[in-house]
């Protein structure tokens, strides 16, 4: 089972592949830019318009770590290893640390679309969140019409639970959404009926389960971490959470994110 810990996530960075998760900084400003007036991006995502280099300079230098540190989640910009160039963002929000329930978003800039960037950057973040962090539930979200991001989610391994009526808004007005989750091995109840536990839980992998404890799934190697098999070689470096704490959870007051969710 996870365990509580301190509620804010501790500053990650997450390497897959080719790939390198990293917190936002200055230099991204310009692609960042980019990438959130593109047309396709701003069709699914709520995003100011126009999204200027204010707007971004604020979201990489200011709201994306305070997303962090006020415990709302935690933002991650995509890079290339090599070049180092900003390929997309994604992020975990509305994260309920006593539920041990968190939400993944993410978006990919024109320059690096059809490359498999948000799966491969999901199922790190997924590997991660539901390895070395313990948690119980992750969701994803996406607009019924966001075909795209729907294929991503599929391809990363999520179960489609149902669709969402009048859940999300764009610009152009409210669309329902399409709910998907990944939970860890033995969490949830046998589709069939069958094969369950005495607590009522599945003994057997089921579709969108990730396995804490086989070759193929997450396991910690002090603070530093492997992601093996499920995500393709992913890495992980992050210090542990100082404390633990009891008792509900503080609510914080937080400031909606300008850029960083998917639909």
């Amino acid at each position: 089972m996870g365990t509580w810990t301190e509620d804010v996530f501790a500053e990650t960075e997450l390497v897959s592949g080719n790939l390198r998760l990293r917190a936002f900084d200055a230099g991204d400003v310009e692609d960042v830019r980019l990438g959130c007036s593109d047309e396709e991006t701003q069709r699914w995502l709520p995003l100011p318009r126009p999204y200027d280099a204010e707007v971004a300079r604020s979201w990489c230098t200011d709201l994306s770590h305070h997303l962090r540190t006020s415990g709302e989640g935690i933002q991650w910009a995509i890079t290339d290893r090599e070049s180092g160039r900003l390929l997309g963002a994604t992020g975990l929000n509305r994260t309920d640390w006593r539920g041990l329930v968190s939400e993944v978003g993410y978006w990919v800039a024109p320059w690096a679309r059809r490359r498999g960037v948000a799966v491969a950057a999901t199922r790190a973040v997924a590997g991660w969140l539901l390895g070395e962090r313990g948690f119980e539930r992750l969701e994803l979200r996406a607009a019924t019409g966001n075909h795209a991001s729907r294929a991503v989610a599929e391809r990363a391994g999520f179960v489609r639970e149902g669709v969402l009526r009048n859940a999300g808004h764009v610009h152009e007005g409210r669309v329902d959404t399409v709910l998907y989750s990944l939970i860890p091995v033995g969490r949830g109840r046998s589709p069939e009926g069958g094969g369950a536990d005495d607590h009522g839980l599945s003994a057997r992998k089921a579709p969108g389960a990730l396995e804490r404890d086989d070759p193929g799934a997450f396991r910690a190697t002090g603070v530093s971490a492997l992601l093996r098999g499920y995500d393709r070689g992913a890495r992980v470096s992050s210090p542990r959470a100082a404390r633990r704490v009891r008792g509900p959870p503080r609510r914080r007051r937080t400031r909606r994110a300008p850029c960083g969710r998917s639909r």
